[in-house]
């Protein structure tokens, strides 16, 4: 992914950047060794963790338009905030947004779903 990216990790993550440089012998698996680019990479899924029990009680409240449209409207906020990213905490500020996004739409998904299938479908679609 972009985390391994070179360009990448020099502009927002320069001490892992110089420390994959300089120690060629250490292991794929163990060169990213910072709390800033685990909080990078995690941030979207515990966002989206979270923001899909909000997604819960809004749908519910005010139905399914208004949490596509927090959904979307985060994620939209998130890819742009992450575009025009000057430094890693805008970068991580835009992914938190992605993951508001994913979690309003995961949970409007699931209902949508279940409303278009048949419901004799349903048990053979979820395996």
């Amino acid at each position: 992914g972009v985390t391994s990216m070179e360009p990448f990790l020099e502009k927002f993550f320069p001490k892992v950047y110089t420390k994959m440089k300089e120690d060629t012998q250490i292991s794929n698996y163990c060169k990213f060794n910072s709390q800033l680019l685990t909080s990078f990479t995690s941030s979207l899924y515990v966002a989206g963790f979270i923001a899909s029990f909000f997604a819960s009680s809004i749908t519910k409240a005010f139905g399914r338009k208004p949490s596509i449209l927090i959904g979307g409207t985060a994620f939209l906020a998130g890819a742009t905030l992450g575009a025009a990213a000057v430094n890693v905490y805008m970068l991580i500020f835009g992914r938190i947004l992605l993951g508001v996004g994913v979690g309003f739409a995961n949970q409007v998904f699931i209902i949508s779903l279940t409303k278009l299938l048949n419901f004799y479908q349903v048990p053979h679609f979820n395996g």
